[in-house]
């Protein structure tokens, strides 16, 4: 990507080796297994996920901005390119709301090392990157882009502008109102049906990230060769099929909460082509079928 002359956002908030540490090593059996799901999920409001909410790991040993303590210098460039990848969202989305009469408030991006707490409550870094609707904050553990590349194969510059670009996308639907109509369904909903609604959030985020991919390059010409590559591999890599069948050797289609690596790319291209919105309507467009009783 083209990225280096980028704009820095000033949204950009660093809680790195603020205390919280990282959580307490997981043993093996089936806690393990979720933790391999939840590392990957890229997510919503993270309070649909139960995660721990008492102690603390070990201290990490290395930190952040304002804490006093050196940043770590294999972050150093990440953290200036998220601050670009979030300035760069920051440019997108003003214009394409006003049309529909919606204004534009820039969320905040918190950097946090292990464990943070957010007004969605105190999240451990295996639930992955989360955006937090009451806060209006995305939080990341900027560790989960090695996971990425390292454990899902999922390499490349791209790749991690498609993951903030997704968690932004929550925050568009946060100020469509898409998040609350979504919260209030699921709450009469049975767990399948609940589970399905969660399925066309997230693939209605993949399809917002697109739409930003698609107006960063038209304007800024910001891709280059293999990308789109990279961005198309990322959300295959994260599929609830892909990380099913690697975690447990198969696939339970009614536990999805994210939607299949078949969909994820789907809806991520629909955007990066299409650019629009309308494009993006995963609830019209019933992406994934009700289940018959």
């Amino acid at each position: 990507m083209r990225w280096q002359g980028g704009r820095r956002s000033s949204n950009v908030e660093d809680r790195r080796g603020a205390g919280l540490g990282r959580p307490l090593a997981v043993g093996g059996g089936a806690a393990s297994l979720v933790v391999a799901l939840l590392v990957m999920l890229l997510g919503g409001d993270p309070s649909v996920v139960i995660t721990p909410s008492g102690g603390r790991g070990p201290s990490s040993d290395y930190g952040t901005g304002g804490s006093g303590v050196p940043d770590d210098p294999r972050q150093a460039e990440l953290k200036d390119f998220v601050s670009v990848i979030l300035a760069d969202t920051e440019d997108t989305w003003p214009g394409l709301l006003e049309p529909h009469g919606v204004e534009y408030v820039d969320p905040r991006l918190v950097l946090f090392t292990g464990a943070v707490r957010s007004a969605c409550g105190f999240q451990q870094s295996a639930v992955g990157p989360f955006y937090c609707p009451p806060d209006q904050r995305v939080y990341l553990d900027l560790d989960f882009f090695d996971e990425l590349d390292r454990r899902f194969g999922a390499p490349g510059d791209f790749a991690q502008a498609y993951v903030v670009a997704h968690e932004v996308g929550h925050h568009v639907q946060n100020l469509l109102g898409i998040s609350r109509q979504v919260q209030a369904a699921r709450q009469r909903a049975s767990p399948e049906d609940g589970n399905a609604l969660s399925v066309l959030q997230e693939l209605q985020a993949d399809c917002f990230a697109g739409i930003w991919a698609h107006h960063a390059q038209r304007e800024r010409q910001i891709l280059e060769a293999g990308d789109v590559e990279e961005g198309l591999g990322a959300a295959s890599a994260i599929g609830d099929d892909t990380l099913q069948r690697r975690a447990q050797g198969h696939v339970v289609p009614e536990s999805f909460t994210h939607g299949s690596s078949a969909q994820r790319v789907e809806w991520f291209k629909r955007g990066l082509t299409q650019g629009t919105l309308e494009a993006c309507d995963t609830f019209g467009a019933q992406s994934v079928p009700r289940r018959r009783r």
